[in-house]
């Protein structure tokens, strides 16, 4: 008999904080810098990632302290995830918040971290960083949405 998975039997809002930073998978596409569009206020992914984050790994080099080293840095919650359009459609927080399930690569579903990084659905494969990227240039960065 199958044992019945955290995600699978509580919403969002009964998880412990455990159980809720679990569901990150570690792509790192919300650690990726974005631009809003002042007339239309659309936001942007760019393919440049926030200076605390580890491109190999996906994760945030001082996740404790990140909210107040980089101001720009978001933390998801159950209030805001409505809000946060620029989440990729795999995000855990924005599939359970929906109530569709998990993919079939999640760390939670496999047990390994890097399930992320072997189907290809993570900043490891393209992002750099933006220590190394003039805040003028961040435009030519910009990752457009499929058509």
């Amino acid at each position: 008999m199958s044992e019945i998975k955290f995600w699978e039997s509580k919403t969002l809002q009964q998880m412990n904080h455990a159980e809720w930073e679990s569901l990150c998978d570690g792509c790192g596409l919300c650690c990726l810098v974005k631009i809003e569009d002042e007339d239309t206020a659309e936001v942007f992914n760019t393919t440049v990632s926030c200076r605390q984050l580890d491109i190999e790994t996906c994760r945030c080099r001082d996740y404790k302290n990140r909210l107040e080293d980089v101001p720009m840095c978001t933390q998801i919650t159950l209030e805001n995830i409505p809000q946060m359009h620029w989440l990729p459609q795999t995000c855990a927080y924005k599939l359970l918040y929906k109530g569709k399930p998990l993919p079939s690569w999640h760390p939670l579903i496999t047990g390994g971290n890097g399930s992320v990084h072997d189907v290809g659905i993570s900043a490891k494969w393209f992002a750099q960083s933006e220590e190394y990227i003039h805040p003028e240039q961040l435009m030519e960065f910009v990752i457009l949405p499929d058509s």
